[in-house]
């Protein structure tokens, strides 16, 4: 038999930093995957990934693939943004990153019984992705400040409704997967009866992939189908505000991953 020789497996285009937030000190996590290739005339777009741990390899890859020339999108840098435990959904962590304050009242009972987490840091969370990390890496790669595109699921995706309804100009792109609206008794509704008012109905130039897997809880499915009805009438081709939706056949809360992962890197660098 043939000598096996075993040893650790690494990604040689990826980089791993930890960075804190300015405001709270929290440590993060920022998984990078760098481009080979020149960046195209205004600088590299930019995907980024919530719980990176979880969705940071896969959207790696997926955009090595799409972009390969010579029929491949523009290269793109990859930042997946995660926490110290490396775990793939830290819920102490993103409980608090990824929601607004809500009252232990309006949650549902957890599966395991248990209280909810801390919650209520989204708008902190915010501040360290416009104070911190764009930044960051601004200063590591030559980026395009118009092609920023921001994916989030589940509680993610609830985040990326609220930096959208909050901050619509800090990316071009917004991506939901599967986002739980049900938190805090749909109060992210409330934020897009704020932000449609704050416009005047005429919302901003911005692109919004809303995914969700058919066979995702019915409640969810429902949710996040009354949202998007409620976005259509807004839609603008000409320039202007831009909503999509995918439903994915066949897939539930966490199968549909890969498949919105791989819509959303399309849609990041289309």
């Amino acid at each position: 038999m043939s000598e096996v020789k075993r040893s650790a497996l690494s990604v040689n285009y990826c980089e791993e930093y930890r960075l804190l937030a300015q405001r709270n000190g929290r440590e993060y996590r920022i998984l990078i995957a760098m481009p080979t290739e020149p960046p195209p005339p205004g600088g590299y777009p930019v995907l980024y990934a919530l719980d990176g741990d979880a969705t940071f390899l896969t959207m790696a890859e997926a955009t090595r693939l799409q972009t390969r020339k010579p029929h491949g999108f523009d290269p793109a840098v990859v930042v997946g943004i995660g926490y110290p435990s490396g775990e793939p959904f830290d819920m102490s962590r993103r409980c608090y990153d990824f929601t607004m304050p809500a009252e232990e009242g309006t949650l549902p009972e957890r599966p395991d019984g248990r209280p909810w987490p801390e919650n209520g840091g989204a708008d902190l969370f915010l501040d360290f992705l416009e104070r911190d990390l764009l930044p960051f890496i601004a200063g590591l790669f030559p980026v395009d400040p118009s092609r920023r595109t921001l994916f989030g699921h589940s509680l993610g995706g609830l985040f990326v409704l609220h930096a959208l309804f909050s901050q619509p100009s800090l990316f071009s792109r917004y991506a939901a997967g599967s986002p739980s609206i049900w938190w805090g008794n749909g109060a992210i509704l409330g934020q897009f009866d704020v932000f449609v008012r704050r416009f005047d109905g005429q919302l901003p130039s911005v692109r919004l992939l809303f995914t969700l897997g058919a066979e995702e809880l019915s409640d969810m499915v429902e949710d996040g189908e009354k949202l998007f009805a409620k976005l259509q009438p807004f839609k603008d081709d000409n320039g202007g505000f831009r909503p999509e939706f995918v439903k994915f056949p066949e897939e539930e809360h966490v199968s549909v991953l890969p498949a919105a992962i791989s819509r959303v890197v399309k849609f990041g660098l289309s």
